[in-house]
């Protein structure tokens, strides 16, 4: 007699997903992980969320491969790796306040050791280019000290580990064309548009 595989209810599956949380919150709290994960629903597509206990480590888009992604974390920070929904659900939901318009900037704890020293202070200068402004290569690398080091802060907006949260998007080349971007041009023209339409019609947070 042949036997039918077994297949999980819809509540069976939910009461698992929870059981799985639960344990990864309960090793988080016992120190017994190095990251946690979370993939979330956006306009871009899925994005995968990584955090350690210092803050997000990296946000990924699905066209960089979240499985490869999740291999180069557990090489570089840790292979004690455990989804936990429920950690990331800050994170989540200043995400989509800022695709719904009513967010300009993230208020996250931030963990930026898969950067150089140098990677990480243009990164870090990413987050003071306000919302609905853009800046050239070239402006960054001056705004840091480094003048002729264009290509290098290139570089580092090209490798930001926390693209959107930490906005390398708002970077052009200096004639205004796009330059590159980890989630494709059209993810950054996507964000770009964004952040003009919104600042020619504010919202906050908190408004319907």
């Amino acid at each position: 007699m042949n036997e039918q595989p077994f297949a999980a209810t819809e509540a069976e599956t939910r009461v698992l997903e929870q059981l799985h949380d639960r344990l990864g919150a309960a090793a988080e709290l016992e120190g017994l992980t190095d990251l946690s994960y979370r993939v979330v629903d956006s306009p871009l597509g899925k994005l995968l969320l990584a955090a350690t206990e210092q803050g997000m480590v990296r946000l990924a888009f699905d066209s960089e491969n979240h499985e490869a992604v999740l291999q180069y974390l557990s090489d570089k920070v840790g292979s004690r790796m455990l989804r936990n929904e429920a950690k990331f659900d800050a994170a989540a939901k200043q995400l989509d306040e800022y695709f719904s318009g009513i967010r300009k900037y993230f208020e996250l704890p931030l963990d930026l050791r898969l950067s150089t020293d140098f990677r990480r202070t243009v990164q870090l200068e990413l987050g003071a280019i306000d919302y609905g402004q853009t800046r050239s290569y070239a402006e960054v690398a001056q705004r840091i000290g480094k003048p002729n080091a264009v290509r290098a802060v290139g570089t580092a907006c090209a490798t930001n580990p926390l693209p959107i949260v930490l906005p390398c998007h708002r970077v052009l080349r200096s004639d205004g064309t796009l330059g590159g971007y980890l989630g494709g041009l059209a993810a950054k023209r996507v964000l770009l548009d964004l952040e003009s339409q919104q600042s020619r019609n504010p919202r906050e947070v908190g408004e319907s």
